[in-house]
């Protein structure tokens, strides 16, 4: 009964690719990559979680999110307060008009830390925020649109206008957010210094560790019976609701996990790189990171993290040397997938690669015939 329970949540071809996955990020980028080129990396997979959740929400439920940065930069902006509040000791700020609170805020004339600020003293108290609060956020915008059967592009439309109100919000409250510019200068972890090379690398670790964890979550919803209902939503959502199942329930679930997985990465996308701003919450990220994943393969955990990685290479590489040119190397390549390749590198694999490789590997176990061996033999 467990091996049958094992096989149903783990299929062996999806054992493979979960094992070849880890090697990669564990194994192959660590001894191959340098500390930057490696913390590079740690950053793009930072967005995978984005994008992960984008293939439970989107992909399996049907309900395409353009505002998954708002999550994205509610759990980075969560965990930037913390580390900007210890580097914002007295002693360190002594020279500031107000000593103790952040730079930002002194030179916007606040004498007193916001009391909404005061909680992110507390590490456990941060970690709750950043897995909490966007999944509040998102749970007060679901019951809003999907109790009322807002879906498609209506949906689409209003997480986009909501990502851009955000974006808009952080940058007219300087004095509490940092501006534009955000809250930079972030440069220990509870007295460990986070900018070092080795202290990168230990981060990547842990991010390469959270992700894999993240994924067997989505694995796992996504083999569940609850995964199976959330393809008979997106496949015919009357025929659900009139077998008895509250489908905005099922919609509001999905929606506030993906926005946790995505401030989970925007968690450690603050640790990885030492800030966080509004940049990464509006609508251009937001978008991005629906390229992510259509790229990987929306009904594909595994190629959501491949498309990402896939993209933020390009994207490196292409704008280093044609940078003006990048968003519209990036649009055509979102619209030459959609259009060829509709369920992205996953969807080329399975239909490329896979019947090779499964053809090759037989003929490679097929057994000798008995003849050809006592041939051999003499």
């Amino acid at each position: 009964m467990l091996l049958a329970n094992t096989k149903s949540f783990m299929p062996k071809n999806d054992l493979i690719g979960f094992l070849v996955l880890a090697a990669i990020l564990l194994v192959v980028f660590p001894l191959f990559l340098d500390a930057f080129r490696l913390n590079l990396v740690g950053k793009y997979l930072t967005y995978a979680f984005v994008a992960v959740g984008l293939v439970l929400c989107w992909g399996y439920g049907g309900i395409l999110s353009l505002g998954q940065g708002v999550f994205f930069g509610i759990g980075g902006y969560c965990m930037a307060m913390f580390l900007k509040l210890e580097s914002s000791d007295p002693e360190s700020t002594k020279i500031q008009s107000t000593p103790g609170i952040p730079d930002f805020m002194d030179w916007n004339q606040i004498t007193a830390l916001p009391a909404f600020w005061e909680p992110f003293h507390s590490l456990p108290l941060t970690l709750i925020a950043v897995l909490f609060l966007p999944a509040l956020f998102a749970y007060i915008i679901g019951v809003a649109m999907f109790k009322r059967r807002v879906g498609g592009v209506y949906f689409a439309i209003i997480t986009q206008a909501v990502a851009s109100i955000l974006t808009i919000l952080i940058i007219g409250q300087q004095g509490y957010t940092g501006g534009v510019n955000g809250i930079t200068d972030l440069r220990t972890f509870l007295g460990w210094d986070i900018r070092t090379d080795s202290a990168k690398n230990i981060l990547y670790f842990v991010n390469a560790a959270l992700l894999i964890v993240c994924l067997l979550v989505a694995q796992w919803v996504r083999t569940s019976k609850f995964g199976r209902l959330l393809v008979a939503m997106r496949e015919r959502e009357d025929r659900v609701r009139f077998s008895g199942y509250d489908v905005s329930s099922f919609k509001i679930f999905i929606f506030c996990l993906a926005a946790t997985l995505s401030a989970i990465g925007g968690a450690m996308f603050t640790l990885q790189v030492g800030f966080m701003s509004p940049s990464f919450v509006g609508i251009v990220p937001s978008i991005e990171m629906v390229i992510f994943c259509a790229v990987g393969g929306r009904l594909s955990i595994l190629g959501a993290v491949y498309g990402t990685l896939l993209i933020n290479f390009s994207k490196t590489a292409f704008s280093e040397s044609f940078p003006e040119l990048w968003l519209f190397a990036m649009g055509a390549l979102f619209i030459a997938v959609v259009m060829a390749f509709p369920n992205g590198l996953a969807g080329i694999y399975q239909m490329y690669v896979a019947p090779r490789m499964g053809l090759l590997i037989g003929l490679l176990s097929k057994p000798k015939p008995a003849k050809s061996i006592i041939n051999s033999a003499h």
